[in-house]
This record gives structure tokens, sequence and C-alpha cells, in this order.
């Protein structure tokens, strides 16, 4: 084993720069395979882009798959790590550990098939095959190379029992449904008020913005889970809205372009009764803050999961409204959430449906 002499556990030593900043706000890390005594090299299999991320790179390459993944691996290797510098996020990775140094805390043994859940923002990675197998047309990006866990990270063991590419999109979002259970949680628990709606009923009113997606699918399961009376699931275009019908994972499913505070704010009230107690936002584009806001009842929370969030326009934009609202930042990691995530899956066969289907339907056979 080949270990450097000193190390950092939050990866403090692999920042080239600037300096005094963490691995995520650097501008560029070592991604030299060399590990230091608590750290972990992984072989890498497969990269997952964050969804603001990747529709950003998309958008401005019009949807030249070639010119996507070649910025890709300008990022990667300009930066050692996958950071899109316009959205300043990344994604996760699934690979094989290699080597474990003698002081890592991750619990991790070579030969474990695992899946990061910190950022790929922060996470040094080395990319050697060119990415030759990825047609640059969707999140996950078969992959060659090594990334460096540090050692304060974050990994989980893939299951057996689970294809890798489900396992892969779970993880990458496990930690909103974690978040809104604990939340939802706590209003259908009583020790938060809750909506009494026009109809005269009381209970614990959620929407989820982007609730098609995979971490809003996750999250109205969660709700759903965590003691939600009723649930709506916003999403902006009529086959988002057929899947999530099918799926059964809301209670009522509303079209509304989540950009326009109004009509978000109307649609969630008519499918609620009222504002929402609880409002997830899991879409991937800007501009939806002020709508989630005044989508929420007063003493009401906003959990802001999407990465294409401007959180001055949030908190700005709650000051403007006068609203009386709680906003989390979905930072992705609540104790235990992988497993929590896992468990939704295993558990609720309309969830395990609708991600099959998009899974499916992002690598269709042949």
């Amino acid at each position: 084993m080949t270990t450097t002499p000193s190390t950092s556990p939050v990866g403090l030593h692999r920042v080239l720069g600037p300096s005094a900043t963490l691995p995520q706000a650097a501008q560029r890390l070592d991604a030299d395979p060399a590990i230091g005594p608590d750290e972990v090299r992984v072989r890498v299999e497969l990269l997952n882009l964050d969804a603001a991320s990747f529709r950003q790179l998309s958008t401005k390459h019009h949807g030249d798959g070639a010119a996507v993944r070649a910025e890709v691996l300008d990022i990667i290797a300009a930066r050692g790590k996958m950071q899109n510098p316009v959205t300043g996020s990344g994604g996760m990775l699934v690979g094989v550990v290699d080597e474990v140094g003698p002081e890592s805390t991750l619990g991790l043994a070579p030969g474990d098939r695992i899946a990061t859940l910190v950022s790929l923002s922060l996470t040094p990675l080395a990319i050697t095959d060119g990415l030759a197998r990825w047609d640059g047309r969707s999140e996950q990006v078969p992959a060659e190379g090594h990334a460096i866990l540090f050692g304060r990270s974050i990994a989980a063991v893939i299951p057996d029992d689970l294809p890798s590419e489900l396992s892969m999109a779970v993880m990458d979002v496990c930690g909103a449904p974690a978040l809104t259970a604990r939340v939802v949680g706590q209003y259908a628990g009583g020790t938060r008020p809750l909506l009494h709606d026009q109809r005269g009923r009381v209970g614990v009113g959620v929407a989820v913005i982007g609730g098609a997606g995979k971490s809003g699918s996750m999250s109205l399961a969660a709700a759903r889970r965590a003691g939600a009376t009723r649930t709506v699931g916003v999403v902006p275009v009529e086959h988002e809205a057929a899947l999530l019908r099918e799926a059964g994972l809301a209670d009522e499913v509303a079209l509304a372009d989540a950009r326009d505070p109004v009509v978000l704010a109307q649609a969630v009230e008519q499918a609620l009764g009222g504002p929402a107690d609880v409002t997830v936002v899991c879409v991937d584009v800007p501009g939806c803050e002020h709508g989630a806001i005044l989508a929420t009842a007063d003493g009401g929370t906003v959990i802001f999961f999407s990465m294409a969030t401007s959180f001055s326009a949030a908190a700005l934009g709650a000051e403007g409204l006068a609203a009386d609202v709680t906003m989390l930042v979905g930072n992705g990691y609540v104790p235990g959430h992988a497993a929590y995530a896992m468990d939704l899956l295993r558990t609720d066969g309309a969830l395990r449906a609708l991600y099959e289907r998009r899974i499916a339907g992002e690598h269709p056979a042949g």
C-alpha cells in the first residue's frame, strides 16, 4: 500500500487552490491515486451527474451528446473533480474499493461495491477511458478511473438484491426522503401546528414540486409514510402527470409551471384545500423559490433540494412576501438516509415501479 504521510480528514491536503478553502469550494483538487492513512481509493464504474448540472450542460450544447461529454472531461481534467462551474454541483458515483488506509473509519474493505454519498464537487477524481461508453445524453455515465474518499466522508455498500443503476438512482437523492420524513413527522407528531383547510379538515398537507422525478417521487412516498394526510405532486407537463397518476404516489396531481408563483400557489391550494404545511422543491430549474414560498402556509416549512435554487432569492422573496415560513436547505445528509431510502424502495411497489420506468426510459434496451 502506498500512502501519503499526512492527511486532513476533510481533505484539505488535496486542495491545490485557492488556499484556505475546503475541497467543495476549491478550484482544483489533487487526484493522486496514492492514498493517505485515513483515505480510500475507489475504482470508478459509473458517475451520476447532478440533474441541474446535466440540464445546464445539455441545454448549453443543444443536446449534442459529444459536446456534453467533451465538456465533462474538460471539467474533470481541469479541476481534479466533477464540479459544473455554472451550477456548482456535481453528482455521485458507483465503484469498487481498491485500497483502504489503515486509519480509515468508513468501514469499507477492498472489493466492496459502493455508492459515494458525498458530492462529486468535492471528490478527487481522474478519468482514464475518455468516457468512451457514454453518449452524453443521460445523467448516468459509464466510466473508468479512480476517486478518493477522505477520512470524513460517506459511502454505502450497494445491496445485492437491487440492480446497480436502480441503487445508484436512489442513493443519489436519498437525503430528500429522509429529511422530508423528519419534517412531516414533526407536524404529524404534534410538535408543529397543522393546516386547517377550507373544508374544515385538519391534517398535514404536503406539496412536492417536481413530484414525478427521482427525489420528488421518493419525497412523496416518505411524506405519506411519515403521516401526511394529503399530498399533491406538482409537475410541469402532462406526460409527467400521467406517470405520477399511474404510480398513485400522490393524492392529487397538479399541472403548473413552478416558475409562475401565482399559478403554482393556486394549484397547491386547490389540491390541498389551502396552502401546504410542507413544500418540498425537487425541480432542477431556477426561479421556483417564490412560488414555493407563496404555496406554503404561515408556520409552514419549505425544503429546497434543488441545486438550481437561489438562496438569496428565497430569503429576499420570503421577506418581501411577509411569509412566516421556515426554509431548509436539503444538504443531502441525514443519519441513516441511505438505509431509509432503500427500505422505502423495497417496500413501496408503486415507487419502485416508477423508478424502474424512469431508468428504462433513460437507458432503453438495445
